[in-house]
């Protein structure tokens, strides 16, 4: 993420103060959402001149002002929610352990996951959590991980302890999937001192066995690197699920910079371009409860990145799984799966390391589905504020268009610094809707800027149009809470086929957001339990059609957003159809499967022939 700290510690434009370096600066005075930054301020006030160099422009193109006047698109099913997180017995509160030295790891926590540990089909949370600075471990329960098992009515109940999950050292993220086809939902946490594979023994408790896996992603020379996120995936399709691990940059407590105004007399959070950038790890599953580092000859070590997001899709659709790689501040990673256990970096020529204006952003949260039901995934990542939420469209051939601005995610988002985001469909009309946690990446934004530390997160319903409008000032008095949010995880907590949310905030109480939306829509979820596939069928790709001839495509994965794992179930909504006329799924074993004539409003199990 880029940080906003005054322009006195020499940063650029982008965090939301005039980048000098260019002669000349593009800024839009948009009174109607706020002013951005301290900067922009002055520059409005003083009627929009940047005097930098030896130009001062303002300069608004024809396309900045028709995204901004376009008329709003016609009206949606709407989206509503209600924070039920303290009458359900959710009680986490997410502690980072601030320092006034401003140590980088503080701001970046933490993710949740969504999944069910104890097959009652009931989606159950586990939140990862902080640890005392120094000396990063868990030394007081406020700093425990947590688990809750969710009652089936409407509560949850903390079972960490006996669970046996409270982690060890400073949490980032987590991943949650059946690495060993036992028919039990493990966890693999990524953290900045510690990486821990909890596996589930399939009867209430976890046993760490991350020695004997071998994927503590210690390196012999430089020790354990800081890892924000991991995903699970069969890169390989011989039904075993492999792991791959997101680092961020190389960090030490010991030697943390000053970055702020020492006159001002206070301190933020330095930018990333101070701190050397790390390679990912992916780890091969040899079967036998052992993983195998395979990140050189697969061709991940050779890029260095500061990841921050994962998510997979098998976007050319040639039969295997791809990687994205959400990085801060540095082009996105498209690592494309080639077969034989080797990936080709193309982040570059599919259109997806950079923005339409040719810029790296602070890429946090990626989720990769198909938005616009044409049965290609696209790409949606969450930035900073005064870059907006890129929004990349899957053409086929393997590129990518930046659609940010003319689907309108632009302009609502520019306001906003994200975190954790998904694609699904919250209304059950049928398409995909975008949300994203939002929080400002510093505690103390206002000491130098317009904008707040503490900011609500977001709700974009999607138009059908390739347009999304704005619908999170409409989506519920609890929705507007303000908080410095950071993880986002999705599942059906209740089981009436409407996605809920949970939600992280740094020092705050998590948000547990049930979708009140309007339960008129029908919908259908699909639980897939592979044979020949991996046992959780991650990577299977599923096609719905209804007799309105509206097609809508999915996959199954739980790797969403920044930090976090989502609920492995598919959601499909149905609007007014009362069945599906057809449910195709390719398995990632090749195999074919098709129901016809499918009930909707229930969840079904469906096996892999």
């Amino acid at each position: 993420m880029r940080f906003g700290p005054p322009a006195s510690v020499g940063l650029k434009g982008s965090f939301g103060h005039p980048d000098t370096s260019s002669p000349i600066n593009f800024i839009i005075c948009d009174w109607s959402s706020r002013l951005h930054s301290s900067a922009g301020a002055a520059l409005c006030q003083n009627g929009g001149v940047n005097h930098a160099g030896t130009a001062g422009l303002l300069l608004l193109t024809a396309a900045s002002l028709a995204w901004r006047l376009a008329p709003p698109a016609a009206p949606v099913d709407p989206i509503t929610f209600q924070d039920v997180a303290a009458r359900t017995g959710v009680d986490f509160t997410l502690r980072n352990s601030a320092t006034p030295e401003k140590r980088q790891i503080e701001t970046m926590i933490a993710g949740v996951a969504v999944f069910d540990y104890n097959n009652d089909e009931k989606p159950d949370l586990y939140f990862v959590n902080g640890a005392r600075i120094p000396p990063l471990e868990k030394v007081e329960p406020g700093n425990y991980n947590r688990l809750y098992s969710n009652q089936g009515d409407g509560t949850f109940q903390d079972t960490t302890s006996e669970a046996g999950v409270a982690g060890a050292g400073y949490g980032m993220g987590v991943a949650a999937a059946d690495y060993d086809n036992d028919g039990f939902v493990d966890l693999f946490l990524a953290g900045v001192n510690r990486n821990i594979l909890y596996r589930n023994q399939g009867d209430g408790t976890f046993a760490d066995v991350t020695a004997k896996a071998g994927v503590d992603g210690k390196d012999p020379a430089r020790g354990k690197p800081w890892s924000i996120a991991a995903g699970w995936f069969d890169y390989d399709n011989d039904g075993r699920l492999d792991l791959f691990v997101v680092n961020y940059v190389v960090w030490s407590p010991e030697k943390e910079r000053f970055c702020g105004d020492a006159l001002a007399g206070f301190r933020t959070y330095c930018h990333p371009q101070y701190y050397q950038g790390l390679a990912n790890i992916l780890y091969h599953n040899n079967g036998n409860g052992s993983f195998t580092d395979v990140s050189q000859p697969a061709g991940v070590a050779a890029h260095i990145g500061k990841g921050m997001g994962i998510a997979f899709a098998d976007f050319d659709q040639d039969g295997d799984l791809d990687v994205f790689v959400a990085n801060d501040t540095t082009p996105n990673f498209l690592f494309r799966n080639e077969g034989a256990g080797r990936f080709q970096q193309v982040g570059l020529p599919a259109g997806v390391a950079y923005n339409d204006d040719g810029r790296a952003l602070s890429s946090m949260g990626v989720d990769f589905r198909d938005f616009d039901n044409d049965g290609r995934e696209d790409l949606f990542v969450t930035a900073l504020a005064n870059e907006s939420f890129p929004l990349f469209r899957n053409l086929g051939k393997s590129l990518f268009e930046d659609r940010t601005h003319p689907s309108r995610v632009g302009r609502a988002t520019l306001p906003w610094s994200g975190w954790s985001n998904g694609i699904f469909d919250f209304n059950n009309d049928g398409y995909k809707d975008l949300f994203a946690a939002n929080g400002d990446v510093q505690d103390n934004t206002e000491l130098f800027s317009s904008r707040q530390s503490r900011q609500p997160n977001s709700v974009l319903a999607n138009q059908k149009d390739g347009t999304f409008g704005d619908q999170s000032r409409q989506a519920g008095e609890d929705f507007q809470q303000r908080g410095q949010h950071r993880g986002a995880a999705f599942g059906d907590f209740d089981g009436d086929g409407r996605m809920d949310v949970v939600v992280t905030r740094l020092n705050d109480r998590a948000e547990l957001f049930r979708n009140t939306s309007p339960a008129g829509n029908h919908w259908l979820a699909l639980r897939l339990v592979g044979r020949r596939s991996n046992r959780d069928a991650i990577g299977a790709r599923i096609r719905v059609a209804t007799a309105s001839g509206l097609e809508q495509w999915n996959h199954v994965t739980t790797s969403v957003g920044f930090a976090c794992s989502s609920d492995r179930p598919v959601h499909f909504g149905l609007g007014a159809e009362e069945r599906a006329k057809l449910v195709e799924i390719h398995w990632p074993s090749g195999a074919r499967q098709k129901l016809e004539d499918v009930l909707a409003d229930r969840y079904l199990t469906v096996r892999e022939p």
